[in-house]
């Protein structure tokens, strides 16, 4: 099994560049759920994308244009989503803002790790 340090201190989390104006902090996770909080600045996007996690998100800060299959709406501090698997999806920032992720199963692809020694 893999897991994270029990504790994450944000100044001490790095954050990693994902797109232009869009960068990521991975947080707690095991084999089973991860969380990960993710900057926006104004006008950057999170691409459309899909996967095979199940996702949920909370507006930490800002607004976004969230868009979840055909459906488009507007999704502000103390929001949140339900993203289904293979649920095509993506973002807007409207207004400077934070989403804070969870997934469940983790996103193996986040963790900057040689990932051969665990199993699931």
């Amino acid at each position: 099994m893999i897991q994270s340090n029990l504790f994450q201190f944000e100044e001490k989390s790095d954050w990693k560049t994902v797109g232009a104006g869009v960068q990521r902090q991975v947080l707690g996770y095991d084999d089973k759920v991860m969380l990960v909080k993710v900057k926006f600045e104004k006008d950057s996007c999170g691409q459309l994308h899909n996967h095979a996690h199940s996702q949920v998100t909370y507006v930490e800060s800002g607004t976004f244009e969230m868009t979840m299959g055909d459906t488009k709406k507007i999704i502000s501090k103390g929001d949140g989503y339900y993203a289904p698997p293979y649920t095509v999806h993506g973002c807007v920032c409207l207004e400077e803002g934070m989403l804070v992720d969870a997934f469940s199963p983790l996103r193996w692809e986040f963790i900057d790790t040689d990932h051969s020694q665990y199993t699931l």
